[in-house]
């Protein structure tokens, strides 16, 4: 069994791995080493996260996925939740969170009866499905404020919109047409896919305008 800690935040301009201490902390307190970590910069209310998906095809049956909280994990909308979860259960993977004391008893393969391991696994189940229903609300209820904060700003002729980096979109662009992967940029310039992306759709959109 191999631990595997991910970790995520939502921006560029977010640190995916200020957590990254506190869970070699709480591994080394319950006598555990962390084999390999996975850090990117991608909304958790999404799927479409190559960090998460690597982790999960690079985990062996019955391996751990230790994540500082349940949101970092999962922001998701049901559907995409159930079938987070069934890729997950394909291998038998484990979450485990410092906030979910439950999970803990993946970490004691040894300890306890198989009877407790199963009661305390269908009891970690429920919890990971109320927090990942607590983490979509949150989700959902801060992008609804942020809207209506827009809104109103916009009533009120004061929303001027995010300024674009035009200097980081500079390089990226630059990267792209010198032939770096998505991959290579987000590690060069600490960006996320969906930045990369936008500039290499702007960049077509470009090139296929005609010149006067």
């Amino acid at each position: 069994m191999f631990l595997r800690a991910y970790l995520r935040a939502s921006t560029s301009e977010q640190n995916a791995e200020r957590a990254k201490e506190s869970l070699i902390a709480f591994d080394a307190d319950h006598g555990k080493k962390i084999a390999s970590f996975y850090v990117e910069n991608e909304s958790g209310a999404t799927l479409t996260r190559p960090e998460l998906m690597r982790l999960i095809s690079d985990a062996g049956e019955g391996d751990v996925i230790l994540v500082e909280q349940i949101d970092r994990l999962a922001r998701l909308k049901q559907a995409d939740w159930e079938t987070l979860k069934f890729m997950l259960a394909k291998k038998k993977l484990m979450i485990v969170s410092p906030e979910l004391p439950t999970s803990w008893i993946a970490l004691k393969s040894s300890d306890g009866t198989e009877f407790t391991a199963s009661i305390l696994q269908a009891v970690n189940g429920m919890l990971l499905d109320m927090l990942a229903a607590v983490a979509r609300k949150d989700y959902e209820d801060r992008r609804r404020r942020q809207m209506q904060g827009i809104k109103k700003a916009q009533a009120e002729g004061k929303f001027v919109g995010r300024k674009p980096d035009l200097k980081k979109r500079a390089s990226i662009a630059s990267l792209l047409e010198s032939g770096h992967s998505y991959s290579s940029i987000q590690e060069l310039l600490g960006c996320s896919r969906h930045l990369i992306a936008d500039v290499k759709k702007e960049s077509l959109i470009k090139s296929a305008t005609p010149q006067r």
